[in-house]
């Protein structure tokens, strides 16, 4: 596969952002875009260059010339979209959330398994060079034992009742949005929690606003993390060992840089930049993973997917937040 060929399903500002960094890869081709319609999709391979447009999930499945689709559609669509992908025979990347719950999360894993098929969450986050050295750094032991991460995600944006955010028929609300970061990051450094304390306030629609998780893990270390639609929050995250700790600047989920503090000597801080906007690091794992055969990523394994959405499940369970059909 010197050349692998991408479709993209969906035409909106993330599938453009990665459409764009994909050209950064020179062993990657875009080579077809489906939609709901044709003309959208048409529109999108205009402004993107692309060759073909597909005005259907279906057809863009069923293109001979496309090794991978990435799905860049509303959370509340993955299960359908990434269904019609895989019965196709398609490998796919599926953003984040990955679904809108854990029993569909299991439903497309378990597929992709009977199948043979790759199939990857793109939580770019486990992808980026800085976050990979940083789980370089906490295995060699630099502050110890880690006992605690914090993270928040935090924005304040004015959206109206309307908008997906505040939609529950989308999968709406911070969590699956936002708060998908904070608790993929505590799951990459600190695995599945024993326990699950969730508080949040809820939009008159019945979505999440404004929550705050506690998780507990085996040893006692914990997890406090946050998410929100509605403050401006710093976005940063931070992990502590008995030996130090390393902090993440804002925009924690697509770093360049942090920095290291061990007691008793001086902050380190690692610089580690990259081209275009980051998600090119998790297209390229794909690439990779696709060459050598793989079905699952050892950066974003399903395992981890399926630990994170039942977290999810769960907070969703207290806060009181349900999506139709649930």
């Amino acid at each position: 596969m010197s050349v692998i060929k991408w479709g993209i399903l969906a035409t909106g500002g993330i599938a453009a952002t990665f459409t764009e960094d994909l050209k950064l890869l020179p062993d990657a081709e875009v080579v077809a875009v489906g939609s709901r319609t044709w003309e959208a999709a048409s529109a999108f391979a205009g402004r993107h260059g692309i060759p073909r447009a597909h005005g259907s999930w279906a057809e863009l499945a069923a293109d001979e010339n496309v090794d991978v689709v990435y799905v860049a559609n509303t959370q509340n669509a993955h299960r359908e979209a990434v269904l019609t992908c895989l019965k196709a025979g398609k490998a796919v990347l599926c953003e984040k959330a990955f679904t809108v719950n854990a029993a569909e999360a299991v439903e497309l894993v378990d597929l992709a398994a009977e199948r043979g098929l790759f199939l990857m969450e793109a939580m770019w986050m486990r992808c980026n060079p800085a976050v990979r050295r940083i789980v370089e750094l906490l295995g060699e032991g630099v502050i110890g034992q880690v006992e605690s991460v914090h993270a928040d995600f935090g924005i304040s944006v004015a959206v109206g009742e309307d908008h997906r955010l505040r939609d529950p028929a989308q999968g709406g609300g911070a969590l699956l949005d936002l708060g998908v970061y904070p608790i993929s990051l505590a799951n990459l450094v600190l695995g599945a929690p024993e326990r699950v304390q969730a508080w949040a306030r809820l939009t008159p629609e019945g979505v999440d606003e404004n929550t705050g998780v506690l998780l507990g893990h085996p040893g006692g270390a914990v997890a406090l993390l946050s998410c929100g639609i509605t403050t401006d929050g710093p976005v940063t995250a931070s992990i502590s060992g008995r030996l130090g700790r390393i902090e993440i600047p804002h925009l924690f989920f697509r770093p360049d840089t942090f920095t290291l503090y061990r007691t008793g000597t001086d902050p380190e801080t690692f610089h580690v930049p990259y081209e275009g906007t980051g998600m090119v690091h998790e297209a390229a794992e794909v690439m990779r993973c696709l060459r050598e055969g793989l079905l699952e990523s050892p950066l974003v394994p399903w395992r981890a997917t399926l630990e994170v959405m039942r977290v999810m499940d769960e907070v969703r369970g207290q806060i009181g937040v349900r999506f139709p059909g649930e």
